[in-house]
């Protein structure tokens, strides 16, 4: 794969004995599961994105927070990495494990610790999964907002990783705005409080910069969420059109007349047909696009807006618009859109799941660039994404047994990042960088920027034994990859730390 790696990693990193790490272990931390012949490692080689796999030295398996401090004082002491795993479901190589460290896997906290529903809060262990959440707090008229696709496997404390977003995402926002407080564990083994039950915290805040820092910055041991009290009622209108550009003008136009919808999603005719295909959510197979919009709260208000949002979706086009009979149909129109990944899965060996956010208003042009460079690299497309925020998720089709094909979808991947960028975007909204968009952090962000990133790292962990080789390049490496000119070529920054 055409990634940047840290030369770190090939460096003082090989000189690290698996046995004496494997002894160590063992004696400080009595009862900790730790997995070390091939077989047992094998499972955890890669996440979600499975064209990158590692092998692991160690697979560490703790079920009690004293395990953890042991472990992370214990590698740092020896100069051991960790890269820490929740579910395995991230999509960017965020987990990837390195031949030269410690798996730290928190799947087995997964202990709903207590729902209030005075307070509308619950504290959870990290690996709870998010679904989990919204069922534990249904009898009492409650639930978690943010909502992946994955929802029904990966962790929360995998979202808190990553800021995982969903479909819901544009009214009630990303995880970091349903978080309240993390209990973290650093590299040095020490414990810490980021954000607080109330409504604010004195002091930095160290909770939003933890949420997405992608595990380099500490283990996650327990979060605090917010719970929301279920809409009264809730409705989902689904609009065809015969052009993809008029779909992504119309969730301008939706926003423009004042309506914030519960949830606003678009799905282009490949991904369409695919998740009919699967799921028989009656979708209209012949459109090229839809937009699904769910407006919920009160219902007088929601049948006021349905009739706005109708309007808005007529004069922009739609050739038709359908709205759920019931709540059994408002479920199954979520349930093609939630089942798409999976559902296009069936139409190509292969498919590279990508994540760029752009300005609403920037939709119609992306769109009309991504089928362009879809034509170019000579590999179809299917677009499904959260319209409502601007976060893309193009599907890029494959097959990983022709010789080169591998190759050439990273390539359009990486193209399709960079056209987010020019459109005033961002490389990526929910599924993070990891190791997958690494050389495109290049294109987004200055020497400067990230400069100060690497010291922000260093803060909290000075020997860069957390996730190394993730999230933030070298400018050496910058360089290498030829996207200085892309910042009018600032001189990189001499106090910047060359891995």
């Amino acid at each position: 794969m055409n990634i940047l790696y840290d030369e770190r990693l090939d460096g003082e990193l090989a000189t690290i004995d698996k046995a004496e790490v494997l002894a160590d272990l063992q004696r400080e931390a009595p009862g900790l599961t730790l997995l070390h012949r091939e077989e047992d490692l094998r499972p955890f080689e890669c996440d979600g994105l499975s064209a990158y796999r590692v092998l692991p030295m160690l697979v560490a398996l703790p079920e009690t927070l004293e395990q953890v401090e042991t472990l992370m004082k214990r590698c740092r002491a020896l100069g051991v990495p960790v890269v820490t795993r929740g579910a395995g479901t991230g999509l960017s190589g965020g987990a990837l494990p390195l031949e030269q460290g410690v798996l730290l896997v928190m799947s087995r906290f997964n202990r709903i610790l207590d729902v209030d529903p005075d307070a509308r809060i619950a504290r959870l262990q990290p690996g709870v999964r998010n679904l989990a959440i919204s069922e534990a707090a249904a009898p009492y008229g409650l639930y978690y907002a943010p909502d992946p696709s994955s929802q029904i496997a990966c962790s929360i404390g995998g979202n808190v990783a990553e800021n995982a977003g969903g479909v819901h995402c544009l009214k009630y926002g990303l995880t970091v705005h349903n978080v309240m407080k993390v209990e973290v564990i650093t590299i040095e083994g020490e414990r810490m409080t980021l954000g607080s039950e109330a409504l604010d915290a004195a002091g930095l805040d160290l909770l939003a910069l933890f949420t997405g820092s992608e595990g380099m910055l500490g283990v996650v041991t327990e979060i605090t969420v917010k719970l929301l009290p279920k809409p009264e009622t809730a409705k989902v209108l689904m609009a065809s059109f015969d052009d993809v550009e008029k779909a992504g003008r119309a969730v301008g136009d939706i926003i423009a007349a004042g309506i914030i919808p519960g949830g606003l999603e678009m799905m282009d005719n490949l991904a369409i047909r695919a998740a009919e295909d699967f799921i028989h959510a009656g979708y209209p197979v012949e459109a090229e696009a839809i937009l699904l919009c769910e407006l919920d709260g009160v219902e007088a208000d929601v049948n006021d807006d349905c009739a706005t949002v109708r309007e808005v979706l007529e004069r922009a086009g739609a050739t038709d618009i359908q709205q759920a009979r019931d709540e059994a149909e408002r479920a199954l129109f979520w349930a093609g859109r939630k089942n798409a990944f999976p559902a296009v899965g069936r139409m190509s060996p292969d498919y590279y799941c990508m994540d760029g956010t752009i300005p609403r208003r920037e939709l119609p042009r992306v769109l009309k660039g991504i089928a362009e460079l879809s034509e170019a690299y000579g590999l179809r497309v299917a677009n499904v994404f959260h319209a409502g925020d601007g976060n893309m998720h193009p599907l890029i089709l494959f097959d990983a047994n022709r010789e080169g094909e591998l190759e050439q979808a990273e390539a359009l991947g990486g193209k399709i990042l960079e056209l987010c960028v020019e459109a005033g975007g961002s490389i990526t909204g929910e599924h993070g960088v990891g190791r997958e968009k690494i050389n495109q952090m290049c294109a987004q962000f200055t020497p400067s920027e990230l400069t100060l990133f690497h010291a922000v790292k260093a803060a909290f962990d000075p020997n860069r034994l957390l996730n190394p080789g993730k999230n933030i390049p070298t400018l050496a490496r910058c360089a290498e990859f030829g996207a200085m000119h892309v910042h009018n070529n600032e001189l990189p920054h001499p106090e910047l730390p060359r891995f």
